[in-house]
């Protein structure tokens, strides 16, 4: 993906905590922290998952509340793992 995007997209959190404006961002969610708070209506298991996904960050955007999604609070030691093993979106 690096290849064929190359700077039009950011790799959340190793290429940093805060995704600069412009850039498409790939990160690591657990679509089970967010499924239970939207209707399911008629979506499959994994349609759930992604609709709840999606929606969860829109309504984090809309409350300017995302961008702090992207810096969570952790200790130094935390962060510098998390940096190297990754993190998931949504976990504080």
């Amino acid at each position: 993906m690096r290849d064929e995007l190359g700077d039009a997209v950011h790799f959340w959190p190793f290429d940093g905590w805060a995704p600069p404006p412009g850039k498409a961002v790939i990160t690591e969610v657990y679509p089970s922290i967010f499924r239970n708070r939207y209707p399911r209506d008629d979506r499959s298991p994994d349609e759930q998952d992604a609709y709840a996904t999606a929606r969860w960050m829109a309504d984090m955007a809309s409350r300017a509340a995302l961008a702090a999604c992207f810096d969570p609070p952790l200790a130094p030691a935390e962060r510098a793992f998390a940096a190297l093993e990754g993190w998931i979106l949504g976990v504080r």
